[in-house]
């Protein structure tokens, strides 16, 4: 009879562990982060009357024969399943997703404790910390190198109050952008001015090229300044160059145009009256004929006119007679070629007209010749005043066409022989580049040539397209039409004639870069099509500039600016640049010659700066620095760091909360607080980065909510409460029996 009352008595026990349970479960059913826990039963050991035997012979075996002693309450199982996450409106609450737990100190890392409880919050001294007041544990931002190292142990996660990041020098600049490299664009400056004289530069202004003034424009590492700080004399290849519509002017090697600076004249009076042969050669035309002859020389050379105007469209050149005299004339505006221009006269052996061979020259044409090729300049061979003058930038071009109206051209023709003489010479003419990219002939009074005579002599200028069939170079129309504005009547005088602006493909880009004391500059970069490279890629200028008194020249004037050089491949990918860096000082007490590195991107890739046929711009431009600012608010990402907004608009990890993991989580042991202690069986702690290693993400301005689902543990509740209410009717069973057996001694 002991046996069931003692059975029915472990059995209340036992139901009334598991009623504890399940109270507890339910009592936590709204604790953030609780994981319920199950009692698992197991039965005692059993009394054996008699034990198994085996079979022995014809008897079979017989099985042990045992009453239980009741049960027991073995184990306590905690669930670490996940339970749900509500979002909130803190942002320093903090859920887990998966497995792990946030490591918490009560005493600064001397002890760990570890929770699913996420309800964070800041103390009075920065501190985070749980509901308990414990510091969660994680790694801090290194104030030298501005990283977070979770490598390292683990401390208490510190943010003092009114934290604040001092000013970071830029250190810096990347730049990704497209420079159009196609036949038509949008953004476009006019090219870089010029003067008058070539391989020098009148700095002074006293009128004389001094011996520190010489310059030569076709070097684009030679800088010249104007007052307002841009660059001048500096040349670009018209290979690259634009018309005003932003159309390429696509030139080709042989390309080119006629330039006439005056009208070609010759006058030649005729004595003859008879009947007259013509046997002449003007411009390569043979011009034949006989004239009847008249009474006087005006009458026969009347005849004779005639007979040249026949072919004056095929040689450009017209005859009028005034009187005896016949003047031959080409104003040099038809044709395209050789045979059209100037004048060239040779008489046959047969020719008794009275007329004598004349050469005059006023007419004179510019071939482009590529990169590389050396421009052909001054005075041509005595033999061949026509000899072509070859160029490649905007400074060999305005160079000969200078020299040539100074020089070369006949404007007195009646007493040379073809070559300009001293009675020729216009030494004041200048042929120069304006500001807006126009070329600009300019015909003043006053000029003398080298005995002090007064040279000067009026300009009628014709600009037509230059051919030769022969050697299969056709006429480039939107070159001529650029620079024909440039015709017409010059006197002497203070007038000039100026062309249509000439332009390069151009593209700007800036960005604020921060010095020392966290004050805000800004760094220009303005890139300038400038011509070609070896293999057949494309060059372009940059001129980087910062505002005064700002030094990225090393003292040098203009102080505020540095040239350099971009080249790219003939795939638009990026072949150089320079400078590679800049020195910066801001001279306004900050920490002079702060190093800027530029980076553009990788030769021979895409990754920065590109020169495709497509519109320019700029993709991504970046720097590093900043100025100081206030802690204004934090947020928390997915792998638990925290990252602080400062008011200078910087954002960036301040620490980061550590996650530990247990090998058995079923071993840990509560402590109150929603935190657990590890224990002998549990493991030791495998602490590390949230989302690694197994360890769960981490969900800010969100909890996690108790895993205890109510309707399993009410019906749970009810099975215990039955079998507690079984166990004791065990117990009163048996006390009747005993009752019983007590009453038959009576």
């Amino acid at each position: 009879m002991l046996r069931s009352l003692w059975a029915g008595v472990s059995g209340l026990q036992s139901h009334q562990i598991a009623l504890d349970v399940e109270g507890n479960n339910i009592a936590n059913v709204n604790t953030a982060g609780f994981k319920y826990s199950r009692a698992n039963f197991s039965d005692m050991l059993s009394q054996t009357s008699k034990i198994a035997t085996a079979p022995q012979g014809e008897l079979g075996g017989k099985n042990p024969m045992q009453v239980g002693l009741g049960t027991q309450v073995s184990s306590i199982t905690k669930i670490f399943k996940q339970g749900s996450v509500q979002t909130t409106d803190k942002n320093t609450d903090l859920a887990i997703q998966g497995d792990g737990f946030f490591v918490v100190s009560p005493d600064g890392g001397k002890t760990y404790k570890y929770t699913r409880n996420g309800d964070f919050v800041f103390d009075a001294r920065g501190n985070f910390t749980d509901s308990n007041g414990y510091i969660t544990q994680g790694w801090v931002r290194d104030e030298q190198t501005g990283v977070i190292d979770s490598t390292t142990p683990i401390q208490n996660i510190t943010i003092p109050p009114g934290l604040t990041t001092p000013a970071n020098d830029t250190s810096y600049i990347t730049l990704k952008a497209n420079l159009n490299s196609g036949n038509s664009i949008v953004n476009k400056t006019p090219i870089y001015t010029l003067d008058s004289l070539n391989n020098a530069v009148d700095l002074n202004g006293n009128g004389v090229v001094d011996a520190n003034e010489s310059h030569n424009e076709n070097d684009l590492g030679s800088d010249i300044f104007n007052g307002d700080k841009s660059l001048y004399e500096r040349s670009i290849d018209f290979g690259v160059l634009f018309n005003a519509s932003g159309e390429a002017f696509n030139i080709q090697g042989g390309q080119g145009l006629w330039v006439s600076y005056t009208d070609a004249v010759n006058k030649q009076t005729i004595t003859s009256t008879g009947p007259s042969t013509v046997d002449l050669t003007l411009n390569g035309t043979t011009i034949s004929g006989t004239t009847a002859g008249g009474a006087t020389a005006a009458e026969n050379a009347q005849q004779i006119a005639t007979i040249i105007n026949q072919k004056s469209s095929l040689t450009g050149v017209e005859a009028t007679v005034n009187g005896a005299d016949i003047t031959l004339r080409n104003n040099n505006a038809s044709g395209t070629t050789e045979s059209t221009k100037n004048i060239n006269l040779d008489i046959g052996g047969t020719d008794n007209t009275g007329l004598n061979a004349k050469e005059v020259y006023t007419a004179f044409y510019y071939q482009y010749a590529t990169s590389g090729a050396a421009p052909v300049q001054g005075v041509p061979a005595a033999n061949n005043p026509l000899s072509s003058r070859t160029f490649t930038t905007t400074e060999d071009l305005r160079n000969a066409m200078q020299h040539d109206a100074r020089v070369n051209t006949n404007y007195d023709s009646s007493n040379d022989a073809g070559e300009a003489s001293s009675a020729d010479s216009n030494d004041g003419v200048l042929v120069e580049v304006n500001d807006l990219g126009q070329f600009q002939i300019k015909n003043p009074t006053g000029d003398a040539d080298a005995d002090g005579n007064q040279d000067d002599h009026d300009m009628a200028l014709k600009i037509t397209s230059y051919t030769n069939l022969a050697n299969n170079i056709s006429e480039n129309s939107k070159f001529t039409t650029s620079l024909s504005a440039l015709q017409g009547n010059l006197p002497s005088g203070n007038t000039l004639r100026i062309s249509q602006g000439i332009y390069s493909a151009s593209h700007a880009s800036s960005i604020d870069i921060y010095d020392s004391l966290g004050t805000k500059h800004t760094v220009r970069f303005e890139f300038k099509k400038t011509g070609f490279t070896a293999d057949g890629g494309t060059q372009w200028g940059v001129v980087l500039s910062v505002p005064e008194p700002g030094d990225i020249n090393g003292g040098l004037a203009p102080k505020n600016i540095v040239t350099g050089q971009i080249s790219f491949n003939s795939d638009g990918s990026l072949s150089s640049f320079t400078p590679s860096n800049i020195t910066y000082t801001a001279n306004n007490g900050s920490s002079p010659n702060q190093n800027i590195n530029l980076q553009f991107g990788t030769a021979g890739a895409f990754d920065g700066m590109t020169s495709f046929d497509s519109t320019s711009n700029t993709s991504g431009i970046s720097q590093d620095g900043f100025p100081g600012g206030d802690l204004s608010g934090i947020r928390v990402d997915e792998t638990g760091t925290l990252i602080g907004t400062f008011t200078n608009g910087r954002s960036f990890g301040l620490a980061q909360v550590s996650m530990a993991k247990f090998t058995n989580n079923n071993a840990l042991e509560s402590d109150g607080g929603n935190a657990f202690i590890q224990t002998s069986n549990s493991g030791d702690p495998i602490i590390g980065q949230a989302a690694v290693g197994g360890r769960g993400f981490i969900q800010a301005s969100a909890l996690e909510m108790s895993n205890v689902d109510l309707s399993r543990s009410l019906t749970k509740l009810i099975i215990i409460q039955r079998g507690f209410q079984a166990n004791s009717k065990t117990i009163t069973t048996s006390d009747q029996i005993l009752n019983t057996l007590l009453q038959l001694k009576q």
